[in-house]
């Protein structure tokens, strides 16, 4: 499956983005569906995952309650909407697929497809 990332920019502190993560190639709904983010010189890590239904969200502690991950089966589309931002979530948001489950615990490694990222610079 590929994955294309969008909605990435520059915000102020306090702000919100919503990016978009479009697929293409096979069932979308087969997939559960995560965001991750890297930081400079930072490992990347998990943000929020979705099961492939929607109906099961997870967060990373350190986004709970202030972001958000929805899909949109018929439209292949999977989002994660970030409010109340802060300079720390400045990062490349990667939106990843893999064929079965996630949870909040998910791994890199586990994830069968990833995006090519987008930029999201939260300035002070």
């Amino acid at each position: 499956v590929q994955l294309v990332e969008s909605g990435g920019g520059l915000v102020q502190t306090g702000g919100s983005l919503r990016l978009s993560c479009a697929a293409s190639g096979r069932t979308f709904s087969s997939f559960a569906m995560g965001w991750f983010r890297q930081a400079p010189g930072k490992e990347r890590e998990f943000v929020a995952g979705i099961s492939w239904s929607g109906s099961n969200t997870y967060y990373a502690d350190s986004v709970k309650g202030r972001f958000a991950i929805s899909r949109d089966n018929a439209k292949n589309t999977v989002y994660l909407h970030l409010n109340s931002l802060k300079p720390e979530d400045t990062a490349v948001y990667y939106c990843a697929a893999r064929f079965g489950m996630v949870t909040a615990r998910v791994t890199v490694r586990e994830m069968d497809y990833w995006g090519r990222g987008t930029l999201v610079t939260v300035s002070s």
